[in-house]
């Protein structure tokens, strides 16, 4: 294929024909049924091909666009069942593919950054990407230290292309919409914006991961490859092989599903208390099963990509741990005013405290049990109750207000939930809030230490 495409015309004109598209097929779909065919047929095929163009437009374009699709692809758990086959295929492949840039390119970028004796850097280089994202491709290498490295080099142009996209994505969110019933599409698209600039900076990422890597060196659960070497547009990291996780959700046994998703909630509760920092990219393809090391008793979660994180200076927000707490154990007044007091009822609003509680308890069903399978079906359940307009929760939901600082957490564990639906795996969720969420534990919220058991297994 061409290069990124980087005029906005032309990117604008391929995202516009997307709700075209929809209208099209619409009309296509119309003459189907005039022709005979049943309404189920018809729906079933207008999906597959709306997938089809979907994964085709946004793979392509690459940036934004390609952003969007892969944070979409992580809530396709809350799609029925009906809707959701045509279009998990095409949105999953979106967490790790993508069509790769030419190979005259990705030197260029190369000798730009690394300098005209680029390869002297490294015993081979292998020109086919390995993967390749949205707003740049891995290369496997060998650096000229004998390691094996992933080297990431940046699509040109990158910038101006994913803010282009999801200026043009945000003017019709509202046709995107339907496809996660529950959810609004355009905070999601102003805040993947707000992150734009940090995900350029390659020396961020580093940072980032450095810490990650320096933090969990030890850790027997989790590894974070660490960094090798970095410079504008590109970075080298260790290389780590696994299983990817669209894999496992795809054909993966039992016992890798619950690893999995065991891993990836202490992972998303731990980051934070460890290091201060809120991994915020949890798709599938950021994350690798690997095999036990000698002597290790289990499978490891190695986690990639660190161009988005959320930064915590005290970790999580005790309030989350208080109001999970509070909420369990029933106490509606109190819940209800630390909800007010923190921002998420305005002051304009009146709520039944009562109301609230009923709102809450079936979303942290997790948290109420020593051990919970995480299900499509419960998600679709989630979401279906929150988006029906007749429903009270959907009534009571519109009412409630999602802080700044709290818009970027939401959405981390939100897309966290959806990824362990996809795996369909029993985790136990309760053993994470209990060792790293600051005010889950009683004895945490009286001015004990937040999380004894953290520390035992850090």
């Amino acid at each position: 294929m061409s290069d990124l495409p980087r005029k906005a015309v032309t990117r604008t004109a391929k995202l516009a024909a997307l709700p075209l598209g929809f209208a099209g097929r619409a009309t296509w779909g119309l003459g189907r049924r005039i022709g005979g065919k049943s309404a189920e047929i018809v729906a079933r095929e207008l999906q597959q091909r709306t997938a089809e163009q979907l994964f085709k437009v946004l793979g392509e374009l690459k940036g934004g666009a390609m952003k969007f699709g892969q944070a979409m692809s992580v809530f396709e758990s809350a799609l029925p069942e009906e809707l959701a086959g045509p279009y998990r295929a095409a949105l999953t492949k979106l967490q790790d593919a993508a069509p790769p840039m030419p190979t005259r390119t990705v030197h260029t970028v190369l000798e730009e950054r690394l300098g005209e004796r680029w390869r002297e850097l490294f015993l081979s280089f292998e020109d086919k990407p390995a993967a390749a994202a949205s707003i740049g491709q891995v290369h496997r290498a060998v650096w000229h230290d004998g390691r094996e490295v992933a080297v990431k080099v940046q699509y040109p142009g990158a910038g101006e292309a994913l803010l282009s996209d999801l200026s043009q994505l945000g003017r019709f969110a509202r046709l995107l919409g339907p496809l996660i019933p529950g959810m609004d599409i355009k905070p999601l698209i102003a805040e993947l914006r707000d992150r734009v600039t940090e995900e350029l900076d390659y020396e961020l990422e580093a940072q980032a991961q450095r810490e990650h890597a320096a933090t969990f060196a030890d850790d027997p659960d989790v590894l974070v490859p660490d960094v090798v070497h970095q410079s504008d547009q590109v970075l080298v990291t260790e290389w780590i092989d696994g299983i990817p996780l669209a894999e496992v959700i795809a054909d993966g046994a039992p016992d890798q599903r619950d690893r999995a998703g065991q891993l990836l909630a202490r992972f998303l509760f731990s980051g934070p208390a460890r290091t201060r920092l809120l991994h915020a990219d949890p798709h599938p393809g950021n994350f690798r099963l690997l095999p036990p090391e000698d002597g290790g008793e289990g499978w490891r979660l190695g986690v990639l990509d660190f161009g988005t994180v959320d930064r915590l200076p005290g970790g999580l927000p005790q309030t989350i741990g208080d109001c999970l707490r509070m909420t369990l154990e029933g106490k509606a007044e109190e819940v209800y005013a630390l909800l007010c007091e923190e921002g998420f009822v305005k002051e304009s609003i009146d709520l039944d405290p009562d109301a609230v509680l009923d709102y809450l308890l079936p979303i942290i069903e997790p948290a109420q049990v020593e051990e919970f399978t995480f299900t499509r079906a419960w998600m679709r359940s989630q979401a279906a109750r929150i988006a029906d307009v007749r429903s009270p929760a959907h009534q009571l939901g519109k009412q409630l207000n999602l802080p700044p600082s709290y818009l970027l957490i939401h959405r981390v564990t939100l897309s966290t939930i959806g990824v362990l639906c996809q795996l369909n795996a029993t985790v136990r969720l309760r053993d994470e809030l209990e060792s790293w969420v600051p005010g889950f534990l009683p004895s945490a919220a009286a001015g004990a230490p937040a999380a004894p058991a953290a520390e035992a297994q850090a």
